[in-house]
């Protein structure tokens, strides 16, 4: 194998799936990066138990040749090193692999060697079928991901639930994300007849924002038994996928409200960060709301020990009851408003012990619930 590739674009390739590979494996291989010189490019693996990245590095970006290659061939090259040198070379390199393995690193006048593995030992990319696929643009899976991930649970003790749940069906998609105490909830339609329901971890999902964040097409997913694939045109990432059933969430979204209120985002946004400030001596950042006369929401919280904060802010309209008080995780409500980007939502309150709904204004794909916290 010999090649020269632009360090820049090396180096933003190895960064990328560096991030899939684990230095506490037991298998020595998988330490390492596989790289693979072929006619169509240059292509770098990085794999563990529970993610495969994949990076492919053309002969052409934008124009401007930033790859040759000489020779094809492949190799496996220790991740840490492999990524610590290439951050320090500072023009084109040329890649040079002996039959004993060897990988030859030349810059300028700087020259390393690395011991690399043969690439003959390293796993196999899972299989899937590339008949049946969803494709999605890419900034609208993104904001898919961002609108539910957050939820998920951080405890072990319910695999499922540190997991997205999306399921296809009817030409829609839709992504759920619980940790028992909130629920995101998103749905999009997708031009597809593919069907099935699958869990994904939220860890692989944030992966996949870093990976694709810069991406303007579409992101094709397929799945296998056992993995979620999302292929743009210069990288994958294969995830597996987590076991188990999810629960039903349908039956948790309440029909009856007893108060509805219309808000502005941004400003209840602010106002409950402010309250925050106050509300870390309770277990769940306790935030107390309030209807103040009907026209007002009261937002505030208290310290013993530094003291108390109160706001109120004008609702833009109410239906229903217009008596209310309810403790709420401030911490909850925050990440709920941050992923909303409409500038008007809309709280329906079934009481102070029933889950709050948080809606955006005219746009009932998307909804998140918390439940209300003990304020004693």
């Amino acid at each position: 194998m010999e090649c020269t590739i632009n360090s820049e674009w090396f180096n933003k390739a190895i960064t990328d799936v560096h991030k899939a590979v684990s230095l506490k494996t037991p298998f020595p291989i998988l330490t390492g990066i596989k790289m693979t010189a072929a006619e169509d490019g240059l292509t770098l693996i990085g794999s563990n138990s529970d993610i495969i990245i994949e990076k492919v590095i053309p002969f052409m970006i934008d124009g401007v040749r930033v790859l040759e290659v000489k020779q094809t061939g492949s190799v496996v090259v220790p991740a840490k090193y492999i990524s610590d040198i290439v951050k320090k070379l500072p023009g084109p390199i040329d890649i040079k692999v002996d039959e004993k393995q060897v990988v030859t690193l030349k810059s300028d006048e700087i020259v390393t060697r690395l011991n690399g593995f043969d690439s003959a030992e390293y796993p196999s990319l899972p299989q899937i079928d590339e008949a049946s696929h969803i494709k999605i643009p890419c900034t609208e899976l993104m904001e898919l991901i961002k609108q539910t991930a957050f939820a998920v649970s951080k405890s072990e003790s319910r695999p499922v639930l540190t997991g997205v749940h999306m399921s296809f069906e009817d030409g829609r998609l839709t992504c759920v994300a619980t940790n028992s105490h909130r629920l995101a909830l998103r749905k999009m339609t997708f031009d597809s007849n593919a069907k099935g329901s699958f869990i994904v971890p939220s860890t692989s999902l944030n992966e996949l924002l870093k990976l694709i964040q810069h991406e303007t097409g579409f992101i094709h997913i397929f799945v296998s038994d056992r993995y979620m694939v999302f292929k743009s045109d210069t990288a994958s990432l294969y995830s597996r996928l987590i076991e188990g059933n999810y629960p039903n969430v349908s039956g948790l979204i309440p029909r009856d409200a007893k108060t509805i209120m219309t808000l502005e985002t941004k400003r209840l946004l602010k106002g409950i960060d402010r309250a925050c400030l106050f509300a870390s001596e309770w277990k769940n950042n306790n935030v107390h709301l309030e209807i103040n006369g009907g026209t007002k929401l009261k937002i505030s919280s208290n310290s013993s020990e530094i003291g108390r904060i109160e706001e109120a802010q004008t609702i833009k309209g109410i239906e229903g009851e217009r008596e209310l008080s309810i403790s709420l995780d401030g911490n909850f409500l925050m990440d709920a408003l941050k992923a909303i980007k409409e500038d008007e939502i809309k709280l329906s309150f079934g009481g102070s012990m029933k889950p709050v709904l948080i809606e955006p204004v005219d746009h009932s794909s998307c909804l998140h619930l918390i439940s209300p916290v003990r304020s004693y």
